[in-house]
């Protein structure tokens, strides 16, 4: 059943307000995949009857359950593979260089989903880098959506999960079998933090960074929108720090100020230094 087409528009609109993603007119289909498994849960016959039911009640739980549902929460370990290595061979070294005097370093999962991405960067500092054992590591992983955020922070992975491009031997050394579901070492997830954040809001209660992971997730906004994450990006980077976009993200022609700085066969941006 197609999404009549005021429910459609009330949903997108609905959505850009609330997490400023654009949901364009060709995915009627996603609308339908994403709210069937709520309209089951309320009885309701259809993903169309659940928007209904919205506008008829107004209801704020049922309101952030679609928009959190219409989010996207694709990922994996190491994802893309190149930009980890980056990390580990060129990046990493240079931040831990700079930041020797100070023993700090700070990193952030935008758009973290159920934390992959932050929990391979944790990974990857403490099988290579142990002379941060002892420096304050700061780990922060946020999204906007609560439920990944709560399954993020429990670390807690099906067998099809963990198998997403985690190196077995990294699956013995850091993981706990627990049923059907292998879970982060208490050690590692102690160093992170996960917190439910919206880009498109204002950005308060976060420290600066000295890398931030923007990955895969400017391309659902528009583009008033994503020169907005990125001008704020780019105050809560520490100078000299960088930031990573996704395969197909580029700030060039978005803001000004960010030099692309290519490393280990991957690319980076920092602000230009004035």
């Amino acid at each position: 059943m197609t999404v009549a087409v005021q429910e459609f528009e009330f949903l997108k609109e609905l959505l850009h307000e609330r997490s400023a993603i654009v949901l364009s007119d060709d995915k009627h289909y996603l609308v339908e995949a994403r709210l069937a498994p709520i309209a089951r849960d309320l009885g309701l016959e259809s993903a169309e009857a659940v928007v209904r039911e919205l506008r008829r009640t107004g209801n704020r739980d049922l309101r952030d359950r679609l928009v959190e549902a219409m989010t996207t929460n694709e990922t994996s370990w190491f994802r893309d593979m190149h930009p980890f290595n980056a990390l580990r061979d060129v990046i990493f070294p240079e931040l831990i260089e700079r930041n020797r005097p100070s023993r700090n370093l700070a990193i952030w999962s935008a758009a973290c989903s159920t934390g992959q991405e932050l929990y391979s960067i944790a990974l990857l500092l403490d099988v290579h880098f142990p002379e941060l054992e002892d420096w304050r590591v700061t780990l922060v992983g946020t999204d906007l959506n609560a439920a990944v955020v709560k399954r993020a922070a429990s670390g807690s992975y099906s067998g099809l999960e963990i198998n997403r491009g985690l190196p077995a031997a990294l699956i013995a050394r850091y993981f706990t079998r627990d049923g059907a579901n292998f879970t982060v070492d208490e050690r590692i997830r102690s160093r992170t933090r996960f917190q439910q954040f919206n880009l498109a809001g204002p950005w308060t209660s976060l420290p600066r960074f000295d890398l931030i992971l923007l990955r895969n997730v400017l391309i659902y906004f528009d583009l008033g929108t994503r020169r907005t994450i990125l001008e704020a990006a780019m105050r809560q980077l520490i100078p000299g720090s960088y930031l990573s976009l996704g395969g197909a993200e580029s700030p060039n022609g978005i803001v000004d100020g960010l030099e692309t700085v290519m490393a280990g066969g991957a690319t980076f941006f920092r602000p230009e230094a004035r």
